[in-house]
C-alpha cells in the first residue's frame, strides 16, 4: 500500500491567484509558509521557514480566492505532485506542490470559516477538462454545505 499526504498549517505569504482553464476549471495558487523553532544543544533557540506551493482546483479555488489573504493562517490536506518542465534556457526544471483537497481557514480574520472539502481521488489534474461547471457567482460562507 502506498500514501502520499501532506498535511501543513501555515499563513499565507501572499494573496491566492485565481484563474481559469481553458475548459473554465478554477485553479488558484498560494504560497504558504511553515515555521519549525527549537533550542540546539547549545541552549540558542533556532528558527527555520518552509515555503510551500500549494494548488487548489474547482471551489476550493474559488473560496481561496474570495476569503484568504495574505498573512491569514490556513490548515491544507492534500498530495504532493512535482511538476517539470524546460525553461527558455532550454534547462529542465522542477517544481513540488501540495495540491489540497482540504482547506480549513484559521485565525482572525473570518472567525468561524470553514471551506473543508474533499475530493479524493476525483480532484483534477492539469489538464482535465472534465468539469466545465465554473460559477462567476460570489460564493458565500452560509452557502458552503460543509
Amino acid at each position: 500500500m502506498d500514501l502520499n499526504r501532506a498535511t501543513i498549517i501555515g499563513r499565507l505569504t501572499r494573496d491566492p491567484e485565481v484563474k481559469s482553464t481553458t475548459s473554465g476549471q478554477s485553479v488558484a495558487n498560494l504560497a504558504v509558509a511553515t515555521n519549525r523553532v527549537w533550542t540546539d544543544k547549545s541552549g540558542v533557540k533556532q528558527e527555520k521557514v518552509e515555503f510551500h506551493n500549494i494548488v487548489l482546483w474547482g471551489k476550493l479555488a474559488e473560496i481561496s480566492g474570495q476569503y484568504l489573504s495574505k498573512g491569514r493562517q490556513v490548515y491544507l490536506e492534500g498530495r504532493l505532485e512535482t511538476r517539470d518542465w524546460t525553461g527558455q534556457d532550454g534547462v529542465k526544471r522542477y517544481r513540488t506542490e501540495i495540491v489540497a483537497d482540504n482547506m480549513i481557514m484559521l485565525g482572525s480574520g473570518h472567525t468561524g470559516s470553514v471551506a473543508n472539502t474533499s475530493f479524493g481521488d476525483d480532484a483534477p489534474s492539469p489538464g482535465d477538462t472534465s468539469d466545465q461547471n465554473s460559477s462567476s457567482e460570489e460564493i458565500k460562507v452560509e452557502d458552503i454545505p460543509f
